[in-house]
């Protein structure tokens, strides 16, 4: 089995004091279902704390009255080499959010920040290999978005369609486990029926040996996951793909983000890794 390492990472999180399924934008989101801030609460802190003690640094930003959704921090930046390009909201109900995030990281001594021109979910769409930028178009994020990013962050962007509305966002179908080394290539896992025909190609050429999820892993958000490279966080329903995971010498570790997914995120949604 191979043995793998974990590196140190830091993220920005958002506490979910203001939580609450006011509006439907995506399939899993019904505001007439009940829904318990407290319990948001107490999940997020515990996904919080996970990070902590796998030795990782959260940085929190404060919360907003009026934006239920500014729980979900990985939907507000990119963040390759110190550079941060900003997101842009195509709902309405979330737009504000992306100024609090750019004043974040002003305010915290970032000075390339960039907000884009397009619609640009930010890390819900954008996944860091390493190497090059995975970009999820479909639902969210504009094509023109991918190129804007390759221009502002400086990286190849790899283009891929999500074709199931249930999943909205790259990081609902796709994670990456590994970042590509000088000598070892990324891994990633991702769940295929998520993707259009060409895009489930190209994942296949690019990624051979990629950990392909199950259906019951994707409803659950197990592809929503968070890696260091060895440790590998994970909504505690993802059992089957917990069990490749192992197979493979990563060690999963299974949270509870029940009440967080009624609107429709998980524990990648709530972080937004910075890269410096």
């Amino acid at each position: 089995m191979t043995t793998r390492v974990p590196t140190t990472r830091r993220y920005l999180m958002c506490p979910p004091r203001f939580f609450a399924v006011e509006y439907a934008i995506n399939p899993w989101m019904d505001p007439a279902r009940p829904v318990s801030a407290e319990r948001a609460l107490t999940q997020w802190r515990e996904l919080r704390d996970t990070y902590r003690r796998l030795g990782h640094t959260v940085e929190e930003i404060e919360p907003q009255p009026g934006l239920p959704d500014m729980v979900f921090a990985a939907n507000s930046g990119t963040v390759v080499d110190g550079r941060v390009l900003g997101s842009r909201f195509r709902a309405p109900q979330r737009a504000a959010e992306a100024e609090h995030f750019r004043r974040w990281f002003v305010e915290h001594g970032y000075r390339e920040v960039v907000m884009p021109s397009f619609v640009n979910e930010a890390e819900g769409d954008f996944a860091w290999t390493g190497r090059m930028l995975l970009a999820g178009t479909g639902f969210r994020t504009d094509p023109a978005a991918h190129a804007e990013a390759q221009e502002v962050l400086g990286v190849p962007v790899l283009s891929l369609r999500l074709t199931d509305p249930r999943y909205y966002h790259l990081d609902t179908a796709l994670f990456v486990l590994s970042e590509a080394t000088d000598s070892t290539p990324a891994r990633i896992a991702y769940y295929p029926e998520a993707f259009s025909a060409g895009s489930r190609r190209v994942l296949a050429r690019v990624f051979p040996d990629a950990v392909l999820a199950t259906a019951a892993d994707a409803e659950c958000f197990g592809l929503n996951g968070v890696s260091d490279g060895r440790n590998v966080v994970l909504p505690s329903e993802a059992t089957d793909l917990a069990e490749r995971l192992v197979v493979r010498g990563y060690e999963p570790v299974l949270v509870d983000i029940s009440e967080l997914r009624k609107a429709g995120g998980g524990p990648k949604c709530c972080t937004l890794e910075i890269r410096k």
